[in-house]
């Protein structure tokens, strides 16, 4: 084991003393792992714990490391972690070098699927354009648009910054869907891209008050909500939505 795998043990040693109580200290085996983006996991597996933590977080102070040990601890353990711990782990985590280098590994690691923006029923492309020209004045550069690969149904569409990529539910492309609902979901995610994310205290806000401000000024806006609530109780789902 070498001597950050060591160290790093030991921090989560000292998480499980902590959060665990009487319960025994458990081998532990932790390694950074190059994920696509922020992750860490946490697993346990025939009495030992395994942890992979984004090698985005190899260079984190040691305060760093040490509450994302407790974090991922209580995760385990079903505990609360304490808030200290939150906050240092949010400073670091959603500071501006990090997230630059979450959305570099993300570009650089990651695969996005692209079907096509031309569905059986609804075409993307047009449907953004038409869009763009009556909202926007034209101002909302074009990302890659497609419909997913699988019917998803409680997230109906999500901008995706890293790859420049608006992702639209398959479940949408069908004749019992009123085309102002799937032009409600793409202007959801067309927003994104004019407001982008927010650091506030920490923390990634992506539905900002300006954002839903204009997000309300849809002209089917209401009727959007209430397809939603049915949809959803149709379904037996919870409320599906568009991230």
């Amino acid at each position: 084991m070498s001597q950050s795998q060591s160290y790093l043990s030991a921090l989560f040693s000292e998480a499980f003393r902590q959060l665990g109580r009487n319960r025994p200290v458990p081998e532990i085996e932790v390694r950074f792992y190059p994920y696509a983006g922020i992750s860490h996991k946490i697993r346990l597996r025939s009495g030992r714990v395994y942890v992979r933590i984004s090698d985005i977080f190899k260079s984190a102070p040691p305060e760093v490391h040490r509450a994302l040990a407790f974090i991922l601890v209580a995760r385990l353990l079903a505990k609360r972690t304490p808030e200290i711990h939150e906050r240092v782990y949010r400073a670091y985590a959603y500071s501006p070098q990090i997230l630059r280098a979450s959305d570099l590994a993300r570009r650089q690691r990651g695969r996005k699927l692209i079907s096509s923006a031309r569905g059986r029923v609804y075409d993307l492309d047009k449907m953004f354009q038409r869009l763009n020209r009556r909202h926007f004045d034209g101002g909302i550069e074009k990302p890659v648009l497609t419909w997913s690969q699988r019917r998803t149904r409680r997230i109906l569409g999500h901008h995706d910054a890293a790859h420049d990529t608006i992702v639209i539910s398959k479940t949408l492309d069908d004749t019992d869907v009123p085309e102002w609902f799937v032009e409600y979901v793409l202007y959801h995610e067309m927003l994104h891209i004019k407001h982008p994310a927010r650091l506030i205290k920490g923390r990634r806000y992506y539905h900002t008050n300006s954002f839903r401000a204009e997000e309300q000024r849809f002209p089917y806006y209401e009727e959007a909500q209430s397809w939603l609530e049915s949809s959803a109780r149709e379904r037996h789902i919870p409320r599906a939505r568009a991230a």
